[in-house]
């Protein structure tokens, strides 16, 4: 009777097991987490998770930091000093191995002319309506836990070529292969959210190679690469909050 009882249990037991859905890592561009932007994929080096994605828009403009200090050549040289702002992209990620080697963050940032915040016609119709910028920054010696990782353009980007209007990460480790996607956008046409590297924008030709016809007829890209995104290290930022940044792969 008992070995009745016994074999019962047991066949009952891995039924459960069979009927319980697999814990599976996310692949890339797969969702986890509560909102549209938590991703989370297993690596080689293990998992990695964005808690929080950079979004669109004024909300990652700042006001740069005021430090304190003497120059030789007297008080602010230029009189709109003090409203000037930054494009400042902050991500906040997690990571799950005790201490991963290395992870890459490469990032693509579009520009959209139209919400430049110095309206200037004559300059407006000399240049793209939208502005390309990427870089990727390495960190190195993770422990596990929550950090952050961020990259800042100069106040004269804003006022010239506008507000990020599409902001795309890509995580990989030391490696080179790929562990997180996401893609943040508000242009239309830009999709956010792509399953695939090879489907987000900087990878579409139809955006990156197109043509439009200026008011004087000329054909000139409706988007320009340019340089200038830069490490936030690099930067004013890197005196806030250092301790939440990694050390850097120079």
């Amino acid at each position: 009777m008992k070995k009745c009882v016994i074999s019962c249990i047991a066949a009952v037991a891995a039924l459960a097991v069979a009927a319980a859905p697999a814990r599976s890592s996310t692949r890339v561009g797969g969702r986890t987490g509560s909102g549209a932007s938590a991703k989370a994929a297993q690596g080689g080096e293990g998992k990695v998770r964005i808690e929080q994605f950079p979004r669109p828009g004024r909300q990652s403009t700042l006001n740069a930091p005021h430090v304190e200090g003497g120059s030789t050549i007297g008080n602010n040289v230029y009189s709109k000093s003090s409203t000037r702002r930054w494009i400042v992209l902050e991500a906040k990620y997690e990571t799950f191995d005790n201490w991963t080697d290395q992870l890459n963050f490469t990032w693509h940032v579009m520009l959209d002319a139209d919400k430049a915040t110095e309206k200037d016609k004559e300059d407006r119709g000399k240049i793209a309506r939208f502005s390309y910028y990427t870089v990727t920054v390495s960190y190195m010696n993770i422990p596990r836990g929550t950090h952050a990782a961020s990259v800042c353009l100069p106040p004269a980007c804003l006022e010239r070529f506008g507000e990020p209007g599409a902001i795309g990460i890509v995580i990989t480790n030391k490696d080179g292969e790929p562990i997180v996607l996401d893609v943040q956008s508000e242009i239309k046409g830009i999709d956010s959210h792509p399953k695939a590297v090879d489907e987000a924008f900087w990878n579409n030709k139809g955006i990156m190679e197109k043509e439009v016809e200026s008011k004087n007829g000329e054909r000139r890209r409706l988007v320009e690469q340019r340089q200038g995104l830069l490490d936030r290290s690099k930067t004013i930022w890197a005196l806030v909050n250092p301790n939440d940044y990694e050390q850097v792969v120079q």
